[in-house]
């Protein structure tokens, strides 16, 4: 008897407590309960934003290297792996340097690679690399060509960054637009960089070439500042060695002008809609650099790397500045 009673005493206290752990839980329940609208609204939000981190990571993976690069579109140049140089914490130094890859069994230039400082940069004027015949040099004249000829002997590292003149395994050929649209640009703003700061850049550039072919499909260049760890300068793109209007055969260098059928892959956009974008009358301010006649928008992150002995004011319209004898920044393009 004592025994079932016991019994029965546990089982009464098991019923209480699934009772009263029941009465929490719907409790608890009707508490977090929300209008299902905002629910909807929450689910949406949640699921855009998924979408957009989706669409990034997409395109991330997209250009994760250089052979995933979109062809040619109209601009001179795409961000491979999110604009993010891939230097090894050994590459990484301060001691400036420059080493070039030897010719192939075709004569094609490899990788070029330095450590740039202001000791490594020239002095002095630069010669005549008119010896040079790098491989597909059929260079022809054009009207629709700036500077007239299509090909320029295109310098892997330029050479406002080495002072290297001459040197065959440093010279490829490259389009007046991918020498002058795309890499330059890349070179200024390293050359900007180093002389303002006085810090040092790795600075590594590598040819593209399709199997055999004899001129390069394009150019992929990295950049990271050393001394900021990338703040300076952090970049990685892939360079395309083109020519609007122009076809060219990437396995002889043989070229013509662009047929009717062939403009089916014509580029969007216009040079002069991008010109008259740039194109200012109204007086602005602008921060000078008189050691490198450079002028930039009061917030480029360039301006702010200025000694104060090189560094000025000045008011006015664009075309005045640049009537002093000034080029704009190439980073923030004022």
């Amino acid at each position: 008897m004592r025994e079932n009673k016991k019994n029965k005493g546990k089982q009464m206290k098991k019923m209480l407590m699934a009772v009263t752990m029941a009465a929490m839980l719907t409790l608890t329940a009707c508490e977090g309960m929300t209008d299902p609208a905002d629910v909807a609204a929450k689910s949406s939000e949640e699921t855009a934003t998924e979408t957009e981190a989706q669409a990034a990571s997409d395109q991330a993976q997209e250009y994760a290297t250089v052979s995933d690069v979109p062809e040619y579109s109209g601009e001179p140049y795409v961000e491979v792996n999110n604009n993010q140089p891939d230097f090894t914490e050994e590459e990484l130094t301060t001691v400036s340097y420059e080493e070039y890859s030897e010719l192939d069994e075709l004569g094609r230039c490899g990788t070029a690679q330095a450590c740039v400082g202001e000791d490594l940069m020239p002095t002095e004027e630069r010669e005549s690399i008119s010896d040079v015949t790098p491989t597909g040099w059929e260079n022809e004249e054009y009207d629709i060509v700036e500077g007239g000829y299509l090909y320029n002997r295109c310098h892997l590292i330029g050479y406002q960054l080495s002072g290297e003149n001459a040197n065959e395994e440093n010279l490829i050929t490259g389009t007046r637009y991918m020498n002058t649209e795309g890499m330059l640009p890349f070179e200024e703003e390293v050359a900007d960089y180093v002389h303002e700061t006085e810090n040092h850049v790795m600075y590594r550039v590598t040819p593209v070439f399709e199997g055999e072919d004899l001129v390069a499909s394009g150019v992929q260049m990295e950049a990271e500042s050393v001394e900021d760890d990338g703040e300076g300068i952090c970049f990685n793109v892939y360079v395309y060695n083109v020519q609007p209007d122009i076809t060219i055969d990437y396995s002889t260098g043989y070229n013509w002008v662009t047929t009717e059928e062939e403009k089916t892959q014509a580029e969007g956009g216009t040079e002069a809609e991008s010109t008259a974008g740039n194109e200012k009358e109204e007086n602005l301010t602008y921060i000078l650099n008189t050691n490198t006649h450079k002028f930039h928008l009061p917030d480029c992150s360039s301006a702010e790397d200025i000694k104060e002995k090189n560094r000025e004011e000045f008011t006015g319209s664009r075309e005045e500045v640049i009537g002093q004898g000034y080029e704009p920044c190439s980073r923030c393009k004022p």
